[in-house]
């Protein structure tokens, strides 16, 4: 098995389903991927488990990787009983976090029918959730020039707004713009400005 995992490798190791929350800010994911069976989702919403989750709670106090039969933590309403029977028996949860300004929180947990996860596998997962983390931490690079042109667009102004304002040519937020866009990885100016703004830059 190769060593980094893509979303094929994920899905062969969780057959019974996986969630990935990347970058947990103030209190939502910057990106969030939900493969747990859509019975179990319907039912979990509906109980609201959010709370009384014992895997949610592990994660947000730990770091590392924990086997849901091994959490130390009680769990009132049986939530891990009641996912077994949507056929999540096994599942592993991982929690990274990382001091620093932003201090943002990454978590995944894993899921199977059949057996417990290797130490291997949690190895495994572990590191492609740890890589996941890095790719979508914010990029460092942007200037502030680039950021001022940014939080403007964010605003809603036009290209000759923001030159007048800057007092700059619009051919000098349009460079501003799109080295901002190349740095974001984004397609427009909006979208670089939206990712800005999910990042905490602007």
């Amino acid at each position: 098995m190769s060593k980094l995992l893509g979303p094929e490798e994920v899905a062969q190791l969780a057959p019974s389903g996986y969630y990935v929350a990347l970058r947990i800010g103030f209190a939502f994911p910057m990106e969030e991927t939900n493969a747990f069976p859509q019975e179990w989702v319907d039912h979990y919403t509906n109980n609201r488990f959010m709370l009384f989750d014992p895997v949610v709670r592990w994660a947000y106090s730990n770091v590392g990787i924990c086997r849901w039969s091994e959490l130390p933590i009680d769990d009132p309403k049986r939530i891990v009983a009641q996912a077994q029977t949507f056929g999540m028996r096994y599942g592993v949860t991982v929690s990274i976090f990382e001091n620093g300004a932003d201090a943002q929180r990454s978590y995944a947990s894993f899921t199977r029918s059949d057996r417990e996860y290797t130490d291997l596998e949690m190895k495994l997962l572990k590191a492609y959730l740890t890589r996941r983390h890095s790719e979508t931490a914010p990029p460092t690079n942007l200037t502030k020039a680039e950021l001022e042109a940014l939080g403007m667009v964010k605003d809603g102004k036009r290209l000759k707004e923001i030159a007048f304002e800057l007092s700059v040519s619009e051919g000098a937020v349009k460079q501003r713009l799109k080295n901002a866009k190349l740095k974001l990885g984004a397609k427009t100016g909006t979208q670089a400005a939206a990712l800005a703004n999910q990042y905490g830059l602007i």
